[in-house]
């Protein structure tokens, strides 16, 4: 684990540029979460920039929240291809309406994503599985690993499935995190601050499997050191960011819950 663990002293040195398009809601704690390993964010939701913003990023985040930005989406992640610049897909609530679900088949069809990922019953949804979710909540808490192989398999890219486990594949090797905390899921946007954080190690390395991998430990070992004591939510969302921020490689050694599989 040590090339995995050191991701958290390069993102620092390597101040990656990571371009989001994401929604409304979320887009502060993302772009804060970023700041917060020592990445560098730009939130960008013009059409006419995305060329300027897209070639010069380190990485790019698609979050579909907000679906008023799906031609954004489309454009700027056709970009991200265009310019070989890595990139992440965050399918927030696929099932919930006919206007996601086709996104995500264009998506999905026209662009090559380095990384997609999505709470387990989003992933389910995308792999063809029987899920459990409503609007943007997920009800799925099986073991995600089949569902994160089958992903990466079929849209050759990692495949990053959270949940009470979560599991991260790129169809041959996976990682599963034990780390967590219940009060992740009382927080809005830790699922959407989570894939900001993928964007951010994705951008300072070329293991698109340790930096996702990394990016999802970050935060469900922050979750779970920001939990200890059972702190109200004010003060958990505090300590989420506090921890984040102070997450070193000795941190994770001591307290990370990840195998290999």
């Amino acid at each position: 684990m040590k090339a995995l663990f050191n991701l958290v002293d390069e993102v620092r040195l390597a101040k990656p540029l990571v371009v989001q398009y994401t929604n409304r809601v979320t887009i502060n704690d993302c772009a804060n979460v970023t700041l917060a390993v020592g990445a560098s964010p730009i939130m960008s939701a013009s059409v006419e920039e995305v060329d300027d913003m897209v070639s010069s990023a380190s990485s790019v985040v698609i979050n579909i929240g907000d679906m008023e930005s799906s031609d954004l989406f489309i454009k700027a992640a056709k970009t991200a291809n265009k310019y070989q610049i890595p990139i992440v897909l965050d399918p927030v609530a696929a099932f919930a309406s006919k206007k996601r679900r086709e996104l995500i088949e264009i998506l999905l069809k026209e662009v090559n994503f380095t990384v997609i990922k999505g709470n387990i019953s989003e992933m389910k949804f995308l792999a063809g599985f029987e899920f459990n979710g409503r609007g943007v909540d997920c009800f799925d808490e099986d073991n995600p690993t089949e569902v994160a192989i089958t992903l990466a398999k079929r849209y050759n890219c990692i495949a990053a499935a959270t949940g009470k486990i979560d599991a991260i594949s790129d169809g041959k090797k996976t990682y599963k995190i034990l780390n967590g905390d219940e009060n992740l899921q009382s927080i809005t946007g830790t699922g959407c601050m989570c894939t900001s954080l993928v964007g951010s190690f994705l951008g300072a390395t070329d293991n698109a499997l340790e930096a996702s991998t990394m990016g999802i430990l970050s935060m469900s070992l922050s979750g779970e050191l920001a939990g200890a004591n059972k702190p109200n939510i004010g003060t958990f969302r505090v300590k989420l960011m506090d921890n984040l921020n102070s997450l070193s490689v000795d941190k994770l050694k001591s307290f990370a819950k990840i195998e290999l599989v």
